[in-house]
């Protein structure tokens, strides 16, 4: 029988991506996470002994707790924080459950940037169209929640991402950026491990999107004209991305749940 603060890897995968997604606090011990060096997306690492600190980091939010197998160290420490007023549940199974699982997707703990302040932070040119609202919230839905961005003038990100230890994107000449045909979009969906049939699918839409290759996907003329209407918008890039962020928050629910979906009106008016 479940326990009552116990969440399954299929109910997990169902909030992650979503702006209201609980915390994921991997609480594996050492040996156990370097034998396996994964986390699931937006999970990070802290020790289950600094209770006092986690709850700071919480700051209230409602989280779940992984340890490697789902009994002690998750099930004790979802129970302590739930006594003190904060909506914990641990995962079934934990990690080992996660990896079985088809369609539950891991990235490599090694593929994010060191976080700079408690943060990763990351830089690129300012006034951003697709791929640099794009990744940011991919970024902070999927690998990083608190995330930081950068947006400078193209001639200084490569000074700017030296001097405050920030990661360049979606610039030339950097290890996050376009490859081939792809965009860098692309790249982070490849290197973090995020390759789902629902971004996937949205990515094909962002590339079209970013590329001018509309043939790709019928969506992507919509993205562009949104795009441009943003950038016009917004003079401000980081209010521009807090708006974008809401605009791929819905394009990931339609490439998750919604591409069957069409509309006419009146109801059934054929053409």
């Amino acid at each position: 029988m479940a326990g009552p603060n116990e969440i399954t890897v299929s109910q997990l995968l169902r909030l992650i991506g979503l702006p209201d997604a609980p915390a994921i606090v991997d609480i594996s011990i050492d040996g156990d996470f370097n034998d396996d060096p994964f986390l699931i997306p937006t999970a990070f690492r802290h020790p289950h002994t600094d209770i006092a600190d986690l709850k700071t980091r919480l700051a209230g939010r409602s989280c779940v707790v992984v340890c490697q197998r789902g009994i002690k160290l998750s099930q004790g420490l979802a129970a302590w924080l739930r006594a003190d007023g904060i909506a914990a549940e641990y995962l079934q199974g934990g990690n080992f459950g996660w990896r079985e699982h088809a369609q539950a997707p891991r990235f490599p703990a090694a593929a994010v940037p060191q976080p700079v302040e408690g943060a990763t932070l990351w830089v690129t040119r300012h006034r951003p169209k697709i791929d640099r609202i794009a990744c940011p919230w991919l970024i902070r839905r999927f690998v990083d929640p608190d995330a930081r961005f950068l947006f400078v003038s193209p001639s200084e990100v490569a000074g700017v991402a030296d001097r405050y230890s920030a990661t360049p994107f979606d610039v030339e000449d950097v290890f996050w950026s376009h490859r081939g045909d792809g965009c860098t979009f692309d790249t982070m969906l490849e290197e973090f491990g995020l390759q789902t049939p629902a971004l996937t699918r949205l990515a094909t839409v962002i590339r079209a999107a970013d590329t001018n290759s509309h043939e790709l996907a019928p969506q992507a003329a919509g993205l562009l004209a949104l795009s441009v209407g943003l950038s016009r918008q917004y003079r401000d890039d980081q209010r521009q991305l807090d708006a974008g962020m809401a605009i791929y928050d819905a394009l990931y629910r339609w490439a998750r749940d919604g591409i069957d979906e069409g509309h006419d009106w009146p109801a059934g008016h054929k053409a």
